[in-house]
């Protein structure tokens, strides 16, 4: 792992706490922020312990950043208990000293249509989704309205209102853009602490184990971007001082443009840009 860099000196000593970061989009998100010399706890009911369905967990995710020599703890728990929760924003502060940063990435996926939907899969969804990003942000503002530098990041996608994503998979819909509507209300609310919070969406096809499992091979292969795209854009939104950017439901390639970045064939794992599959959530060009 380099030395932060003078440009990653925002996050030099921050301490990050990120969910669902056992794989995909969390971890390469947990690399990146440790790379900039931030504190990570990763947050996942994957452990060394509790394996989940699909590869990866927070054990060696953490195992990873710490031999490359960043900081970073494995918290093994599940988003839908409180007690879970609670532990591990005591955990990153016990650990680090402060919490300045939380990563709202665990999610589950599910289009299900509602005639066939069941309760128990609805409540999945909005257990996860909507209550744990929300739990795990509650849990957090006591520290985080201590800190000079505090941002909640929450993977969730622009409010597109049109029926092509409200009538397809209308429980889904709901559980991302209620995690999207949070985002806008905490802005509001902690405006003043000041706490920024912002949301992050893929503007492209994004390839994790879950669109490899959902959609297949070919999809996360050759028609996807890296997940460090994802976390290239998070480490610029998480880097900026909390005044300067908040209320905001962005895209990847939004903020790295923004940035400077104009050529993103780095981030393609096969094909060309034009084959890439377009994200969910988005509007029509």
């Amino acid at each position: 792992m380099r030395p932060a860099s003078p440009e990653d000196s925002a996050l030099a000593g921050r301490t990050a706490l990120i969910s669902g970061a056992s794989r995909g989009i969390g971890a390469a998100i947990a690399h990146r922020l440790a790379r900039s010399g931030a504190n990570v706890l990763l947050f996942a009911k994957s452990g060394a312990d509790s394996p989940g369905r699909l590869p990866g967990s927070v054990d060696e995710v953490a195992s990873q950043i710490r031999a490359a020599g960043g900081q970073a703890l494995a918290y093994a728990g599940d988003l839908r208990s409180d007690a879970d929760v609670e532990g591990a924003v005591a955990a990153a502060v016990t650990a680090f000293g402060a919490l300045d940063i939380v990563v709202n990435n665990a999610a589950v996926f599910d289009t299900t249509p509602t005639a066939e939907i069941t309760m128990r899969r609805y409540d999945l969804l909005h257990q996860v989704n909507t209550r744990g990003a929300f739990a795990l942000t509650r849990a957090a503002v006591p520290h985080l309205v201590h800190s000079d530098h505090a941002h909640v990041l929450t993977i969730s996608p622009p409010l597109a209102l049109a029926p092509k994503w409200l009538g397809a998979h209308a429980a889904y819909t709901v559980s991302k853009y209620s995690m999207s509507l949070m985002t806008l209300g905490l802005a509001a609310e902690l405006e003043t602490a000041p706490v920024a919070a912002n949301s992050l969406w893929p503007s492209a096809s994004v390839a994790t184990e879950a669109i490899r499992t959902i959609l297949g091979d070919d999809v996360a292969s050759s028609r996807s971007r890296s997940p460090r795209i994802m976390a290239d854009a998070a480490y610029e939104i998480l880097r900026s001082k909390p005044g300067e950017r908040t209320g905001q439901l962005l895209t990847d390639v939004e903020v790295l443009r923004a940035a400077g970045v104009g050529d993103f064939s780095e981030y393609l794992l096969g094909g060309q840009e034009n084959d890439l599959s377009p994200s969910w959530f988005l509007p029509e060009a």
